[in-house]
């Protein structure tokens, strides 16, 4: 996903949180909308930015909803930051990226866990893994 980058055009690509959030939208849903809850394709907007109402069952999904941004306590541009930094490097310590982000070390190092979970698990960093529980 950051392979390709570099540190001017990741910023660019991802300076504030619609950014984000736009990027998100773009790779959950490249293959049109699908509702986890009961399997229909149409939708219409939802109450926050970017997300996806089903038009059948009202079940509403967020752009972060099930990828590795899901529930993240922390702000959205700060953890694609981190994502950018250890997808970069991965030996790069959390003190490092804390003192970079200037962020809390224990922020940095939970999310960097997560990445590399991600990394081990699916042997890459993918965002987003579609399942259908419908």
């Amino acid at each position: 996903m950051f392979k390709e980058l570099t540190i001017k055009d990741f910023n660019d690509k991802f300076a504030d949180t619609d950014k984000c959030l736009q990027y998100l939208s773009d790779v959950k849903w490249e293959n049109g909308f699908i509702c986890r809850k009961c399997g229909h394709t149409n939708y219409c907007n939802g109450k926050t930015n970017l997300s996806r109402r089903c038009t059948r069952c009202k079940a509403e999904e967020s752009a972060t909803a099930h990828t590795i941004f899901h529930r993240c306590k922390i702000d959205l541009t700060d953890a694609f930051s981190i994502a950018f930094n250890v997808c970069s490097n991965p030996e790069i310590s959390t003190y490092e990226l804390a003192k970079r982000l200037e962020m809390r070390q224990m922020t940095c190092w939970r999310f960097k866990g997560k990445i590399m979970d991600c990394i081990k698990n699916q042997g890459e960093f993918k965002i987003y893994t579609p399942e259908i529980n419908a």
